[in-house]
């Protein structure tokens, strides 16, 4: 019989979400000016399906970009959110 948590999940799932990446603000900046739904979505704390859903019920909490069948989130946005960027500061992310 394999360990579980309080909620009777097994151990191994706690493991999974101990393995997702820490996204610090300079990680983000370096992503450009936008990134992917799935990326902006670790980032935020949310899982893929819910933020597909989020964008398909237009709820999505940062403006998205749909270019064709694409999403993009611009990452000046996504730095806004988390509040990393202030919308009057003037400062935008680095491309280097």
């Amino acid at each position: 019989m394999s360990a579980t948590d309080p909620l009777g999940r097994p151990s191994d799932a706690i493991r999974v979400r101990r393995d997702r990446r820490t996204w610090t603000p300079e990680d983000v900046r370096r992503l450009g000016m936008t990134t992917d739904l799935e990326t902006a979505a670790e980032i935020i704390g949310i899982g893929r399906t819910l933020a597909y859903e989020l964008v398909k019920t237009e709820a999505f909490p940062i403006r998205i970009l749909r270019l064709g069948r694409r999403v993009v989130i611009p990452v000046p946005d996504l730095l806004r959110y988390l509040g990393i960027l202030n919308q009057g500061d003037g400062q935008s992310p680095s491309l280097e």
